[in-house]
């Protein structure tokens, strides 16, 4: 069986940078454990599968070690591949999620545009105690926030985001999925960096599903509802947020890195 294969580069224009994603086109699905050793051959943090259906695209998520609820930068990389690559008279594609509901991904001028679920955070009711530690800074969060996996932490300033240091153990037993650390952005409106080890990433480069999340918060504090956002991953990515509703558009750049087939 050979599978064709993209790697896309996700919220950058260029290769090097941004959040590498796999895309695998499939005629069916193929058993649970065996796509996640694709994802895992693939050592990226997340691999998407698609398999088409009357014109709408099917799409799950694997890191190397599991199967996630929503993912942005292979949401938009899949996107890319399917409106840049192949069918470059469509304006946009929808895809039907196991578990987050319909999203798409449409063309925006020179970026893509992801339509993705707006997810309002709330105060976190069980703060853990050894957070900062687990972050590896002195500074303490201004606000804890949680909604769904996501526990999202606050920070006065953009410096502290960069100081984070995570102990990845740590922070693992603390909180078993996915720590946000955000704060207002230096030139932009907010910056963040995402850390999910129980996943099997460590630090994601840029992460589009979180920007669900952290829309909302920032929509509510800054009274925005057009925003531009910094992920302060060593790679980096760059990503325009816009709310409508209960959903958000979710903008960036992509870039093809590599083509071809895996071979099972």
């Amino acid at each position: 069986m050979r599978i064709p294969l993209f790697h896309v580069n996700a919220f950058s224009g260029a290769a090097f940078s941004g959040n590498p994603a796999a895309v695998c086109l499939l005629d069916s699905w193929l058993d649970d454990d065996l796509l996640r050793k694709v994802a895992a051959e693939n050592a990226l943090s997340a691999t998407a599968f698609l398999v088409e259906r009357d014109g709408r695209y099917q799409v799950r998520w694997f890191t190397p070690r599991c199967e996630v609820r929503l993912c942005g930068h292979a949401t938009l990389a899949s996107g890319y591949v399917l409106l840049q690559l192949l069918h470059p008279d469509w304006n946009s594609v929808n895809f039907e999620t196991r578990y987050s509901g319909a999203v798409s991904v449409e063309r925006a001028g020179e970026l893509l545009a992801m339509n993705f679920p707006l997810l309002e955070p709330a105060p976190c009711a069980n703060v853990p105690g050894e957070l900062s530690h687990a972050l590896g800074v002195e500074d303490q969060a201004s606000e804890v926030l949680a909604v769904d996996d996501y526990l999202v932490s606050v920070f006065k300033e953009e410096a502290v985001i960069r100081r984070v240091r995570p102990e990845c153990r740590l922070l693992e037993q603390l909180h078993p999925r996915v720590v946000i650390v955000t704060a207002p952005g230096d030139d932009v409106d907010f910056v963040s960096r995402y850390f999910a080890p129980s996943y099997g990433v460590p630090e994601d480069p840029v992460t589009g599903s979180a920007h669900s999340v952290l829309a909302a918060y920032w929509r509510r504090r800054l009274g925005k509802y057009k925003m531009h956002a910094r992920q302060l991953s060593e790679g980096g990515g760059e990503l325009w947020c816009e709310i409508d509703g209960e959903r958000v558009m979710l903008k960036g750049k992509a870039v093809l890195v590599l083509r071809g087939k895996i071979t099972l």
